[in-house]
């Protein structure tokens, strides 16, 4: 069922008729955005938009998560309710998603009504890791570490052969912060590291021995129009991202210009996070890509600047896209599990911004808030 995110006033809204059309000119103040996705970026997403008078329409199978808290109206079903969703969209002006497994099925019903930002081609890319390494490689021909798929562990003896080892095994879907993986040092690890597999499909990379992981957050609209912040430094514990510095150091630009290349090759529209190795002869190889705002990319609501989420919704919107410049140097640290119990201390720091997402259960793990921190 639609209705208004306030559970004090549950009304439910006008369906208007099917049709598929793609944003001609900017959309203004008082149009309505649908967000896939109920979590702490689509809550961001929703605050961002609000800003510039826009509403939001969350979509997501839990009541009143992070993101409906903070919008107007909330539909409360599974992804696979394709009435559902073509019910959600068609009560929206443009629709785009917080995270990338949106169901391939639920993202093309949703596309069929109105415009999807980013499109749903984007989605079936960066779903398997294969097909997103291999587009990267072959098709916008920017450098990735070396992989090969592995279905097998007959696949797997065959692949470390040719890679080498260490290197490291990964589900092809669903895989985030370290899950999923196994590094394989010997070739006695293998039957260990394919169980862990459950005989899902997988991809078997190169191990890099890397200086550094830095990241570009930037944007396309469908006017072409680009926009990328400075490069990003991301520091990770137990395979999850502690800490973000931005402008990180030696940013020659080379990373956002890959990461245009990225998206122009995708006609991306929206915000999008590519991952780098930094080698130590200053190579760049491309680890991944994110189709939406990213963790790393949470210093830039402190900034100074045009934020990230801001960012995602003039570019899905057809507005301007503004300024990406920061004005001073900031840390982000993310607040995982039991972290968040230090907010009143944390609310007491200089130059500290407290984001916290407004989840109801602390566990292990789970990102509760991040804050931002101006360092220079």
């Amino acid at each position: 069922m639609i209705q208004e995110a306030n559970p004090k006033s549950r009304k439910h809204l006008t369906k208007s008729k099917l049709m598929v059309s793609a944003i001609q000119k900017p959309l203004p103040p008082g149009s309505t955005i649908g967000i896939l996705g109920g979590g702490q970026l689509g809550r961001m997403l929703s605050l961002a938009a609000s800003r510039l008078g826009f509403q939001c329409h969350i979509y997501d199978p839990e009541w009143a998560g992070p993101a409906a808290k903070v919008s107007r109206f909330e539909s409360n079903t599974s992804y696979e309710n394709i009435e559902a969703v073509l019910s959600f969209a068609q009560a929206c002006d443009v629709v785009t998603y917080e995270f990338e497994n949106v169901p391939s099925l639920t993202a093309k019903t949703a596309a069929n009504a109105r415009s999807l930002h980013p499109n749903a081609n984007v989605l079936n890319i960066a779903q398997d890791r294969f097909s997103e390494k291999t587009f990267i490689r072959d098709k916008a021909k920017v450098p990735v570490a070396a992989f090969e798929p592995v279905n097998s562990v007959h696949d797997l003896k065959r692949a470390t052969k040719k890679l080498g080892l260490p290197a490291v095994l990964k589900t092809r879907r669903f895989g985030y912060d370290g899950k999923g993986q196994s590094i394989i040092k010997s070739e006695n690890d293998i039957p260990v590291a394919w169980d862990v597999m459950k005989g899902a499909p997988a991809i078997l990379e190169a191990f890099i021995p890397f200086k550094r992981e830095v990241s570009v957050i930037a944007a396309r609209s469908f006017t072409g129009e680009t926009a990328a912040y400075p490069l990003i430094e991301n520091v990770h514990q137990n395979h999850i991202l502690h800490k973000s510095l931005a402008p990180a150091e030696n940013d020659d630009g080379r990373a956002q210009g890959l990461a245009v290349q990225i998206m122009s090759a995708l006609d991306y529209v929206g915000v999008m996070a590519t991952e780098f190795f930094e080698l130590e002869d200053g190579t760049l190889l491309v680890n991944e890509i994110a189709p939406r705002v990213h963790n790393s990319g949470h210093w830039t609501q402190d900034a100074g600047c045009i934020d990230q989420f801001e960012l995602h919704i003039r570019a899905i919107c057809g507005w301007p896209l503004g300024d990406t410049s920061p004005k001073s140097k900031m840390e982000m640290t993310n607040l995982i599990g039991e972290d968040i119990s230090h907010w009143e201390s944390l609310a007491q720091e200089p130059k500290t911004f407290l984001h916290l997402y407004g989840k109801r259960d602390i566990k292990p793990g789970r990102k509760m808030g991040h804050v931002n921190r101006i360092i220079g």
